[in-house]
C-alpha cells in the first residue's frame, strides 16, 4: 500500500512539529550524540528556509517545530550565501550556476528534504562513532501541521515539556537540549531560534518580554496533573511565579556552571587555544574553536564530541 503525502503547504510560510524516533533499542543518545544532533538542527536550518521555533532531543526520539518559508522570497544573493555555508567544509566548493540556484532554491524550502539531511548526516555520524552498519532512524519522521497563535504556543510547551514529563529535570530550563534550556543556557547565542511563540499582541513586546511570558505559559501548563507522565512540582512553579518568571542572573549561572564539569578545557579564549594545541589528539580537528560561556564574562570552553558526555 503506498504512502500517504504529507500534509505539505506550497506558496506560504508553514508551521510543522516534525517527530522522529530511533530503530535501536533504549535510550542511545547519549550527550555528545544529542550535541552533534542539534549542532546539525543549527547548521542546516542557516541553510534551508526554516525558522526554528522549538526543540527537544530526548534519548531515543527528537522533536522539533519549525517554519517553512517558500525560496521565492529569497534573492539569489541569499541563496548563494546559503551556498557557502552549505559546503563550507568543501575546499573544490565554486560559485553555483544560475540553474543550480533555481534548484537550490526549490530543495531548501522543502520540509522533507531539510529533515532527511539532518537525519541522515547524524546517521553517518552515529554509525561512525559507535561503529555500525544499518538504520539509525525508525520509518520515516512524523510531522503535523500547526496553525499559528493559541495552537502554535500549545504546541511549544509540549515539546519544551518533554524532560518534565520523563522525570529528568525538576525545570523545563535546565534541560539544555531543549530550546528554553537553550535560552537560559546560551542566551539563545546566534539567534538559533525564532521568538515568535504564538503569543497575540506580541510585536508590541521586546524579545526579553516575550520570553518570559513564553516561561509563565510553559510553567503554568506544566504544574497540571496528567495521567501520563510528571508535572512541574507546584513549589517549583510558585518560586518561578515569585520571580515573575524571568530568568535571574543567579539563575542564569547556575544553568551554565555545566560547563565546569563537561568541558575538556575552560578558561580565556588563549588559555584554551594553547592547550588544544598541546592536548588534543592526531584525530582532533586542530581548527575547533573555544565557545564564549554566556553571562560568565568571557569565559571559554572547548569540549570534544568524541567523549561520552
Amino acid at each position: 500500500m503506498p504512502r500517504k503525502p504529507r500534509l505539505v503547504v506550497t506558496g506560504e510560510p508553514a508551521v510543522y512539529h516534525v517527530m522522529s524516533r530511533t530503530a535501536l533499542d533504549g535510550y542511545v543518545l547519549g550527550d555528545a550524540e544529542k550535541d552533534h544532533l542539534l549542532q546539525l538542527i543549527q547548521h542546516y536550518s542557516a541553510v534551508y528556509f526554516a525558522e526554528v521555533l522549538s526543540f527537544c532531543i530526548m534519548g531515543n526520539h527528537f522533536h522539533l517545530v519549525v517554519r517553512m518559508h517558500p525560496g521565492e522570497g529569497y534573492t539569489d544573493t541569499e541563496v548563494r550565501r546559503r551556498y557557502s555555508i552549505y559546503y563550507q567544509d568543501d575546499d573544490r566548493r565554486e560559485e553555483p550556476l544560475s540553474g543550480q540556484i533555481t534548484m537550490f532554491r526549490h530543495k531548501w524550502e522543502q520540509l522533507s528534504e531539510f529533515i532527511k539531511e539532518i537525519k541522515q548526516t547524524f546517521s553517518r555520524y552515529y554509525n561512525k562513532r559507535h561503529k555500525r552498519r544499518g538504520f539509525f532512524w525508525s520509518d520515516r519522521f512524523k510531522s503535523v501541521l500547526v496553525e499559528n497563535g493559541d495552537t502554535l504556543i500549545n504546541c511549544l510547551a509540549y515539546v519544551d515539556l518533554n524532560p518534565i514529563r520523563a522525570g529528568l529535570v525538576e525545570r523545563p530550563d535546565d534541560y539544555r537540549w531543549s530550546s528554553l534550556g537553550y535560552h537560559q543556557q546560551t542566551g539563545n547565542k546566534g539567534n538559533f531560534l525564532s521568538l515568535d511563540f504564538g503569543l497575540f499582541g506580541a510585536e508590541r513586546l521586546s524579545s526579553e518580554q516575550r520570553l518570559t511570558k513564553y516561561r509563565q505559559f510553559v510553567y503554568e501548563v506544566g504544574e497540571i496533573k496528567r495521567h501520563k507522565g510528571k508535572s512541574i512540582d507546584r513549589l517549583v512553579a510558585e518560586k518561578e511565579a515569585g520571580k515573575k518568571y524571568s530568568a535571574t542572573v543567579g539563575s542564569r549561572f547556575l544553568s551554565r556552571t555545566r560547563h565546569f564539569t563537561d568541558s575538556g578545557i575552560i578558561g580565556s579564549r588563549e588559555f584554551v587555544r594553547s592547550f588544544w594545541q598541546i592536548l588534543r589528539s592526531e584525530d582532533d580537528n586542530p581548527d575547533k574553536q573555544p565557545v564564549m560561556i554566556a553571562g560568565l564574562n568571557d569565559i571559554f570552553s572547548l569540549r570534544r564530541l568524541s567523549e561520552d558526555g
